[in-house]
């Protein structure tokens, strides 16, 4: 067993991709094959189930997952340690983020960090809260940014940014500044995710108020915060979503406050609690870290 089948596998299951594990190994694809075919034989067990678009684990595959992220991460922080200097940190950072991490702040912080860590590669993957969730905790990621805390004893929760969450809707709706709760439920939702935690949160504060959300009507589900945002411009109803989000919509969209939603939103930064980072892991986190503190 070497490293080069280990980040063949590793690879494979983080890109759920031959073709994409050779890429960011920057190997050919039948290298990448033989490289997880080796690796088989020589633990006596089948790690992968190879279908016609996708890769998925065995269920010994993912026990030794976790193994093999260990062995990877282990060796970057040798490598780093007895390196000249951190700055020299490089790798492919993978981050699971949820919608408004991933179009607010994300970006602008991945874009500074990389003006001192110029060799880290990124793969960013946007989902909703409970899938960065499920990921990390799977290792599907090193780093993760939701939008509430997490309680979980295995997971390591760091504030990162707080927002309040506010109404939109088509112009030709011709609703002010601000709308009550209850007034809100006369118009159609649009809603990114089934996990999102802003559409739970609003479910939650509708409940307290005696409406049961399958009483909220109901207009379109998309998976993409810019498909959500035309949706609404397109007339099609109305949707909750980030202020700072929703602030680079105006003159798109009316953007109204909910005057009995108070709905202060925070944001966190998360990783595995007893599972080691690796270098490029470790470096964020701590940048991130001293960007909230500022």
């Amino acid at each position: 067993m070497d490293f080069k089948q280990i980040e063949a596998f590793v690879n494979v299951v983080r890109y759920k991709s031959f073709s994409k594990a050779a890429d960011a190994s920057f190997f050919t694809q039948p290298t990448i094959s033989t490289h997880i075919q080796n690796l088989e034989k020589e633990l006596g067990v089948k790690l992968l189930n190879r279908k016609s678009r996708s890769v998925e684990m065995t269920a010994q595959g993912a026990t030794f997952f976790k193994f093999a992220v260990e062995m990877i991460n282990a060796r970057a922080r040798a490598i780093d340690a007895i390196s000249e200097s951190s700055k020299n940190v490089e790798g492919i950072l993978e981050i699971q983020t949820s919608s408004i991490p991933g179009v607010t702040f994300l970006p602008d912080y991945l874009s500074e960090f990389k003006e001192t860590h110029k060799l880290i590669q990124y793969y960013v993957s946007l989902s909703d809260s409970q899938n960065v969730l499920e990921n990390i905790l799977d290792r599907r990621g090193e780093i993760g940014f939701v939008g509430e805390l997490i309680n979980n004893v295995a997971i390591e929760s760091h504030l990162v940014f707080s927002d309040k969450s506010v109404l939109i809707a088509p112009k030709s709706y011709g609703l002010g500044d601000t709308i009550s709760l209850e007034d809100s439920f006369k118009y159609p939702f649009i809603w990114r995710e089934t996990g999102s935690a802003t559409r739970r949160n609003f479910e939650e504060a509708a409940a307290k108020i005696g409406v049961d959300r399958n009483d909220i009507r109901f207009a379109a589900l998309v998976d993409d915060l810019d498909a959500l945002a035309r949706t609404v411009e397109a007339g099609l109803g109305v949707s909750i979503i980030s202020e700072n989000v929703a602030q680079t919509l105006k003159g798109r969209v009316s953007v109204s406050s909910i005057t009995n939603f108070d709905d202060s939103r925070s944001f966190y930064m998360i990783y595995l609690k007893n599972s080691s980072l690796s270098p490029a892991a470790a470096a964020f986190a701590k940048f991130v870290k001293s960007k909230s503190a500022e």
